[in-house]
């Protein structure tokens, strides 16, 4: 097994999958200290409304966190990763190999076509976290409309991500400075942040070259847009879900809930 050690961390990464997918997830917990909350709170509402062995499409499911966490808790469910990232790809299909409940995808979620390549048609249950805020509102409500196609009728949606009420902008300050102070403190004690994980990622042997592909795809960095939680469960009752209204939030991400 081919290990490398990553600059500055002291930690083996290369093959070991999980110790990449240890820090993706300290990572991710530098810009969400309650990220685990986000997660226990979806999967009790996929256990409340669809029950312990659900069938999931993981959207844009990155390195497979929640697949991960899904696997943990409901050993019986079966699920489907998508994304179109191949380094973080890399690291989820090197975490799962052999494990007969998730087939992973690579599609582009604004292509018209992408449910196509599904194993399945129909879902019980359809998670995505932090990972929608980059499309704009217009794609992102045409993904809507086809996620509310693959879903069951009784099956659910879930949305975890960033979701800014504009309404409110002295509360959008105070709390957008409180979090980011917290963030340079937590910098200052050695924490890797996006841009650094990604140096050490194209500094890796095995993720090297899909590092240097995920760049081509993305560029450095693309936000879309960060449409309110009323925004999203707006638009989810228009693309065909009967009830949506959030089920968790922070003072800055809401995990916004949708029934077919």
């Amino acid at each position: 097994m081919t290990t490398t050690t990553g600059t500055g961390s002291g930690t083996s990464y290369g093959t070991d999958w999980g110790a990449w997918q240890r820090s993706w997830d300290r990572q991710q917990e530098w810009y969400m200290p309650d990220r685990e909350e986000r997660f226990r709170v979806m999967l009790d509402m996929v256990e409340a409304l669809v029950g312990p062995e659900p069938r999931v499409l993981d959207l844009a499911c990155g390195t497979g966190s929640i697949t991960s966490r899904l696997f943990a808790r409901f050993p019986n469910a079966v699920s489907t990763g998508v994304d179109l990232d191949p380094a973080l790809l890399t690291i989820a299909e090197g975490t799962f190999e052999g494990d007969r409940r998730v087939t992973f995808v690579t599609a582009d979620l604004t292509d018209p076509d992408w449910p196509t390549q599904l194993p399945y048609d129909a879902y019980d249950a359809v998670l995505t976290a932090t990972a929608l805020h980059w499309l704009h509102s217009e794609p992102l409500a045409a993904l809507y409309g086809q996620v509310a196609e693959l879903v069951r009728d009784g099956g659910v949606f879930m949305n975890a991500d960033h979701m800014i009420d504009e309404t409110t902008p002295r509360i959008n300050a105070a709390e957008r400075a409180h979090r980011h102070a917290g963030m340079e403190q937590a910098k200052a004690n050695g924490v890797v942040d996006w841009a650094e994980w990604w140096q050490l990622a194209a500094q890796d042997p095995v993720l090297a070259a899909p590092t240097a592909r995920r760049f081509e795809i993305y560029g450095e960095h693309a936000d879309g847009d960060m449409p309110s939680p009323a925004w999203h469960a707006r638009v989810l009752r228009e693309k065909g879900f009967a009830e949506a209204r959030p089920v968790w939030c922070s003072p800055s991400d809401t995990l916004l809930l949708a029934v077919k």
